[in-house]
């Protein structure tokens, strides 16, 4: 049978994000969320994101109506018992995410598949903490959710090909691109992407160039759209930090040490757009280095 009930856990960036594209496709999509607050601000940032595409011309003013209509907001976890289709997206901590699937699989129908939308722990490790591992994978939407296409599919070591194909199957219905990664940390694009953002901490760091002369030259040398330090600022330098070290963890080798400087941003709490500060200062109009 064909999934057409989602719920997305966690009402945060991505989770808001992952469920704006559902609705958009006329999924019944829940936002589950333990804080009645994040809930309530993260129905008001997809109402928002919604009315901005409308004054662009590219959605009508009932489409966005529509789409909020196809989205449920739910505190209680026993709520979600009716999806076909969950997917977790809280904070990029495997504790975290475990809890949430332990407190989360008594509520669900046999048949329900379960996803996280985590950009590095392993698929295999999370799934355990589950009752149905063969009904696991991984599901990694990129940020910002409703403006990139590509999601990378990751399946553990017991996913099975039906749970695989069902979940392939809505990632096209929704109009993304995927791609499948094997489980190991950090999967494709993190995999190749964080290491290259610390490489450009380690070279800030080490006094090569400065925080604009690095961004620049990626920027105009390597056709890269943002320079290093304004993507790190995007993804959040906690988030680089931590896919980092499960990088350094899961592979054994020092190519994936942390650079100290990133540790040290991350200790002092800029930790990029989200508080204002990480390598820009964006709290006074125009970002400006804060090295």
């Amino acid at each position: 049978m064909d999934i057409q009930n989602v719920a997305v856990i966690g009402a945060g960036q991505m989770g808001t994000g992952i469920a704006q594209v559902f609705a958009q496709s006329k999924f019944h999509t829940q936002l589950s969320d333990v804080s009645p607050e994040a809930l309530v601000k993260g129905m008001g940032v997809i109402e928002a994101n919604l009315n901005r595409l409308h004054q662009k011309g590219k959605i009508s003013r009932e489409d966005v109506g529509e789409t909020l209509r196809y989205i449920h907001p739910v505190l209680e976890m026993s709520e979600i018992g009716r999806a076909e289709l969950v997917i977790e997206a809280a904070t990029e901590d495997e504790k975290v995410k475990r809890d949430i699937f332990k407190s989360l699989t008594p509520h669900l129908s046999k048949d329900a598949i379960l996803a996280s939308n985590t950009s590095s722990i392993s698929i295999t490790r999370l799934a355990s903490a589950t009752d149905r591992p063969e009904q696991f994978l991984g599901v990694h939407f990129m940020n910002p959710v409703p403006v990139m296409q590509l999601v990378e599919l990751i399946r553990g070591i017991a996913t099975d090909e039906i749970a695989f194909l069902k979940v392939q199957d809505v990632v096209a219905k929704i109009g993304k691109i995927a791609t499948v990664s094997e489980d190991y940390p950090a999967f494709i694009v993190n995999r190749v992407l964080i290491p290259m953002i610390n490489e450009a901490v380690y070279a800030l760091f080490e006094g090569v160039g400065s925080v604009i002369s690095i961004d620049t030259s990626m920027k105009l040398g390597a056709n890269h759209p943002m320079g290093p330090f304004e993507l790190a600022d995007f993804i959040g330098l906690d988030t680089c930090l931590s896919i980092m070290m499960v990088l350094n963890d899961g592979l054994h080798d020092s190519k994936y040490r942390p650079c100290p400087l990133l540790q040290k941003y991350v200790d002092a709490g800029w930790l990029g757009r989200k508080t204002g500060r990480g390598f820009y200062d964006y709290r006074h109009g125009d970002p400006t280095p804060t090295r």
